[in-house]
């Protein structure tokens, strides 16, 4: 059986206080930007690196809670090498140009539990060519798509899963997890804020049974951040007596 479910500290209510509506700035100037033959070309080179018959997507952020796609079966699964980080630095989407945040990608080190989602062959080339387009954006991607080695209760499979190009300029390295939770405690853009992104992905971990103890504390920790920022001060001003 699963462990029982934690409480965790960053709440709906104080998710919704990082909350606010943002426009979307648009392409940042001076970006390159993905075509449409680029996202066919790697499709293209994704399958044909791809192991007979069916695929498998590993899960391990939001695509456990928003997958977008159809998949026909899960199953839990490890893979050895990497960890969960919020080590891609972002100025769209869930922030802005004047207050950037980081989203979460696998970066070396370390393991990481999550679920692989299974695929029909048939339909691989249009949910990875979906896929694609709401990962990958800029040119060269900064999380490109490899194949994995997950282990599994049955036995290990070839997985594919978003993970980060070091020599990406978005890297922003392994920052520590206090510098993180004072980013993610602020950054909102026109898809919503970090902070709800670290909520939604620790409360479907932990409906999963799967334990992440760096996001565990880093929820705790932005949790903090939020409370004290959105903590009324006391009032220190002296009656005036007549």
């Amino acid at each position: 059986m699963p462990p029982a479910k934690r409480q965790m500290a960053l709440t709906a209510e104080l998710v919704a206080g990082v909350a606010r509506v943002v426009e979307d700035a648009g392409p940042s100037p001076g970006a390159v930007y993905l075509t449409d033959a680029d996202y066919d070309a790697i499709v293209r080179d994704i399958l044909a690196q791809a192991p007979a018959g069916d695929l498998w997507l590993f899960g391990y952020g939001s695509l456990l809670w928003k997958p977008s796609f159809e998949y026909t079966e899960r199953r839990m699964a490890t893979v050895q090498g990497w960890h969960r980080s919020f080590c891609l630095r972002i100025a769209r989407f869930r922030a802005t140009r004047d207050q950037n945040g980081l989203m979460m990608v696998l970066d070396r080190g370390g393991q990481c539990q999550g679920m692989i989602l299974r695929v029909p062959a048939d339909g691989a080339p249009s949910i990875l060519n979906g896929l694609f387009r709401r990962e990958l954006v800029v040119n060269p991607p900064a999380t490109p798509p490899r194949w994995l080695a997950a282990q599994t209760g049955v036995g290990p499979v070839r997985a594919l899963a978003f993970v980060i190009d070091r020599h990406s300029p978005f890297y922003a390295g392994r920052l520590p997890p206090e510098e993180v939770a004072d980013i993610l405690s602020k950054a909102a853009g026109h898809w919503g804020s970090c902070a709800e992104y670290l909520q939604s992905t620790v409360e479907h971990l932990e409906e999963l049974g799967i334990r992440d103890r760096n996001l565990w504390r880093l929820q705790a920790l932005v949790a903090e951040r939020i409370q004290t920022a959105t903590s009324a001060p006391e009032s220190t001003t002296t009656p005036l007596t007549p």
